[in-house]
């Protein structure tokens, strides 16, 4: 007989994929527009874009962990060691993606190549990183190391 209690793998996969992708999609927007509105070129914008995704990335997870009690720290270790696999993939996608797409690094922020070119690296982001985070997730690994302090 199978007591199976909580949520299932593939769920918690979708919910930690759906929360990366949200670290990583105010990071990667907003590196893009304010790179795109200082008119930088394509590498310090995507640069930006990277390390903003990761810090809202992480930004996320610490929060509810250290309002759960976990010393800041251990939280920031937890976040780093949960997220940066997700974080990783989800930030290769989209860089590659807005640099593959022609004129998409050229746009403006007027103009519906730049927004359309984003979204679609979002979208593609998330579908590369939900079997990874399912993988580690099935290993004790990924988002499975934030489950014993907070919920998804």
């Amino acid at each position: 007989m199978n007591h199976h209690v909580g949520p299932s793998l593939n769920r918690t996969a979708f919910q930690a994929t759906v929360h990366c992708l949200t670290g990583c999609a105010i990071g990667e927007v907003l590196g893009l527009v304010v790179s795109t509105a200082l008119a930088w070129h394509d590498v310090p914008s995507i640069l930006l874009a990277i390390v903003l995704a990761f810090v809202f990335g992480y930004g996320l997870t610490l929060g509810p962990l250290v309002a759960g009690g976990l010393p800041a720290r251990a939280a920031v270790r937890t976040a780093i060691a949960a997220d940066s696999v997700s974080i990783g993939v989800m930030e290769i996608m989209d860089s590659a993606i807005v640099i593959a797409v022609p004129g998409a690094m050229a746009a403006g922020l007027t103009d519906s190549l730049f927004w359309g070119s984003l979204a679609l690296s979002l979208v593609v982001a998330f579908v590369v990183a939900l079997p990874v985070n399912r993988w580690l997730i099935a290993r004790g690994l990924g988002h499975a190391l934030v489950h014993e302090h907070h919920a998804v």
